[in-house]
């Protein structure tokens, strides 16, 4: 199993560390990328996804994929690239659209005013100081198409209701109209806390060996 984490997270994040703790003592083999990696400023969605391509190239065999938040947009794009590679897909609150009208940069920046920067000040939460963040992340991931990805593979997807970094109705309209999705919309936010007990127990279902 491959976790992907979110937008200034880390692979330490506490939903990281929950999810692999279970699953150690299940035996089941837990990677956790850090997609910061080399530098967090020059983040991009291509990266991220030639990370996880070479981290899936280690198994054996398809993998299960978890992403979460822009986690959950790589996670989507290289399940696509890669169908025959990846056997599951966990969605914790995934940002899905990056072609959204009125979407907003990191933090609620304008993009107009990223773009003219060239770079934009955000908390790093897993760091835990403001760093830059190029606006080539932003321009590369309109490359990738999450919204109308082909998805043959089964989708178990996890949404907070009360998410304000992600827009629910976004998240359920593109879950609804694919029937091999699994939607649970939970009561909480966009970290999922409360909820990693409740994504476990779904979790521990799925066939994960």
């Amino acid at each position: 199993m491959i976790y992907l984490h979110g937008f200034a997270s880390s692979a330490g994040s506490s939903k990281a560390a929950y999810l692999g703790g279970r699953l150690a003592e299940h035996g089941v083999e837990f990677h956790a990328p850090d997609l910061n990696l080399p530098h967090f400023s020059t983040l991009t969605v291509t990266r991220m996804l030639e990370q996880t391509r070479r981290v899936m190239d280690t198994a054996a065999g398809p993998v299960t994929l978890i992403g979460s938040s822009l986690g959950g947009f790589v996670a989507v794009n290289a399940a696509a690239a890669w169908p025959e590679r990846v056997k599951n897909l966990v969605l914790m609150a995934p940002a899905l659209d990056f072609n959204a009208g009125g979407l907003s940069g990191p933090g609620g920046a304008s993009l107009a005013d990223w773009k003219r920067a060239g770079s934009l000040n955000v908390f790093h939460y897993a760091f835990g100081r403001v760093m830059p963040i190029h606006y080539e992340l932003y321009e590369d991931a309109r490359r990738y198409d999450a919204m109308n990805a082909d998805l043959k593979m089964p989708v178990m997807v996890f949404q907070g209701r009360r998410d304000t970094a992600v827009n629910p109705t976004t998240v359920e309209a593109w879950a609804r109209r694919r029937p091999n999705v699994e939607l649970h919309m939970l009561d909480d936010d966009h970290q999922l806390t409360a909820s990693l007990p409740y994504i476990w127990e779904k979790l521990a279902a799925l066939n994960l060996t």
